[in-house]
Order: structure tokens, then sequence, then C-alpha cells
């Protein structure tokens, strides 16, 4: 029988979404069990979500600090901790359990600033501790396929890539949308950016994952639309690729109408591909003669590199959540192949904190291309 992994959180409390997608996620797999966590800043809160998820309540700690010093010393402590917090307190937690000896499991963006990231991507080199940044959109097979077809070259070099991921939930004056936007919106907690750093990280990871391009330099114009707002809510990158190629990136959230709404195009010199986030159960494939291929999740024609993450039969619809979970079930793989001395680095298939500074290196430098007024700026890293 395959050894279940322990696994702490840190944020998660009563009324956040993703730290119970991120529970929700791991638990398709039951490769871990969560069994410690900080799940609020406020004591009370935290020990009512530890008893509604099982949590022993000498488990439940003050504060992540306490937490990582007692989990790295129990013989039965955590293998990894889950940090699901607003985006100001990821790296001070994300080091102290490094420091700590324990694997790291991040929502992006992984830090507030470049050089932040980038400590902790040479600290997890150190401490040889694994660090995911989740992400979850590079978990879809459908993605996941899309990357081997680049790499085989089955649309050859790629030309140019357009990108865009809008919503519209913070469209309105004086509603910032919730929990889930009050601190996004807010630059002390945010880290001065918001829609950029929300979903434009997301566009970066999952154009740099799929075609493997890295970016020379961008221009962004970063528009603060909604009054009352003092952070982006809509911004256009236009984006220079190292081989040559161009880009074109948007990313909103006063887009009424639009949901979730992330949607890749790659055009290469033999064909294009095509996909959406809101329909990730198929890819559009469009040959150099002009044959459009419309290709389903379950069937023989994706990869099976790729086909591996599939868990259910053509036609039963898998998601977001199940994304996500592709990128634990590597994860803990990963995590259990270090435990047991096999692990190898052509091993990981999720993004790590490299990916993560990549994001921030990307997001920094839109900030000076916007305050420069919108110039070329080149990627820093």
């Amino acid at each position: 029988m395959k050894k279940v992994l322990r696994y702490g959180m840190v944020g998660g409390g009563p009324g956040s979404f993703i730290g119970d997608a991120h529970r929700r996620a791991i638990a398709l797999d039951s490769t871990a069990e969560l069994v410690a966590g900080v799940f609020s800043s406020h004591p009370e809160k935290s020990r009512q979500t530890a008893e509604e998820l099982g949590v022993d309540p000498s488990r439940c700690y003050a504060d992540y600090r306490e937490m990582a010093e007692r989990e790295s010393a129990r013989p039965d402590g955590i293998d990894f901790v889950v940090v699901v917090t607003p985006n100001i307190s990821h790296y001070e937690i994300c080091k102290a359990f490094l420091n700590a000896g324990i694997h790291v499991s991040c929502d992006k963006p992984a830090t507030v600033t470049y050089a932040q990231a980038a400590e902790l991507e040479q600290l997890a080199v150190e401490k040889d501790r694994l660090f995911m940044v989740t992400y979850t959109y590079t978990g879809h097979v459908t993605t996941k396929y899309a990357r081997d077809l680049v790499t085989s070259g089955a649309i050859g070099e790629v030309r140019a890539v357009m990108a865009e991921y809008p919503q519209g939930w913070l469209a309105h004056e004086d509603d910032h949308g919730g929990k889930q936007g009050e601190w996004r919106c807010d630059p002390a907690r945010s880290g001065g950016v918001n829609c950029l750093g929300d979903l434009g990280t997301h566009v970066e990871n999952i154009v740099a994952d799929v075609t493997g391009l890295k970016i020379r330099r961008v221009l962004a114009k970063m528009d603060v639309i909604v009054p009352g707002r003092v952070l982006d809510d809509n911004d256009s990158v236009l984006v220079e690729y190292e081989n040559g190629a161009s880009g074109i990136y948007w990313t909103s959230q006063v887009a009424i109408g639009a949901d979730n709404s992330l949607r890749l195009r790659v055009y290469g010199s033999k064909g294009t591909i095509l996909w959406f986030q809101e329909t990730p159960e198929k890819i559009t494939v469009i040959d150099n003669d002009g044959t459009i291929r419309e290709i389903h999740r379950g069937y023989g024609a994706v990869t099976e590199k790729a086909a591996r993450y599939g868990r259910l039969p053509a036609g039963h619809t898998e998601g977001w959540l199940e994304a996500m979970g592709n990128l634990y079930r590597s994860f803990a793989q990963c995590v259990a192949a270090k435990a047991g001395g096999t692990f190898t680095p052509d091993m990981i298939d999720y993004p790590t904190i490299s990916d993560g500074a990549d994001g921030l290196a990307f997001v920094e430098a839109c900030l000076e291309s916007n305050r420069q007024g919108n110039v070329w700026v080149p990627i820093k890293r």
C-alpha cells in the first residue's frame, strides 16, 4: 500500500474559496491527509476550521512560525505545507517552512516581488526542498497536450501568441468582490498590483508552459478603470519573445459578461492551436492546409504523456478542480520520491518556484513599462 502523505495548511479558513479548492484537489487522489494548520489570523476562526476539518486541536497552531518549528520536530510531522494566504504574506511563510526543511506548495503569485521569489528559489535549492506554485491551468490534459504538440514541432516555429484572461466580477464602483476581492484591491495586502498579479501571471505562465518561449521585453498599459480603485483592473501588454515572435496579452476584471475566460491562441509556421479554459475538454488544431480538427480529452489522439492525467472516460466532464488535482498528483509523487530516495528532476510536471519567479519578473517589467509611459522594458531574470 502506498504511503499517504501528511500536509498542513496556512490560510483557508472560513469563507476561503481557494483554501477549500486546494483541499478538494488534494483529496481527489487521496495522496495526502490534512493534519495541521493555521487557518486564520483569528484564533477562534482557526480552531473552528480545524474542528470542521477533523484536525487534532494540538496541531492547530497560533501562527505559521510555531507550526513550521513544531511540525519539523515531530516524527510524524507534515511532508508539505499549502500556503493559501493573501499575496503579501507568501514570502515570509514559505521561507519559514523551507528553513524548517518542509516542502512547499503556494498559491500564485509566489510573492509580491521578483527579489523575494528569487530568494525562495535559491533557498529551495539550498535546502533541497520541492516548491510548487499552483498555476492551475497547466494541469489540464488539453494544455499538456498543447505543450506536446508545440514540443513535437507539429505547428512549426511559434510566430505569434494571443492570450487573454477577462473576468467581470470587479466591474462596479463600490463593489470589491467580498472577501476574495477586498485584499486583491488593497495595496497593503496584494503587493501593489491587482489584475496583472491575479490574472496576468496565469497568462504569462500558461504561454510559457505551452510554448516554451522566453520573454525578452514587454510594453504594458495598466488601467485603473473603476472609480475609487487604486490598483489596475484592466491590462494590455505587448510581448516580444527571445525567438523574435510577438505576443499580445489582455487581462481584465471589468469585462462584464466574462466569467473566467482564459483563452490561448498559438500561431506557428505550420499550424495553429486554440484553447479556451471554459471548455477545457477540447483543443482546436488548425493544420497547414486549413483543416480544422477539434480534439477531445479521453480519445487516442491525445498524447500518452498528457492523457495519463485524465480521470474519466470521454464525455464525463473534467475541469478546473481536476486540473489542480493533477498538479498535486505530480507534486505528491515527487515528495514521496524525495522521501524514498528515488526522485529525479525529470519527474517534475508542475509549475515550480522558478516559474513563479518568472511571473514576478514579468509583473515588475510591466509595472516599470507603465510607470515610464508605456515603453518597452526588458525582462530582468
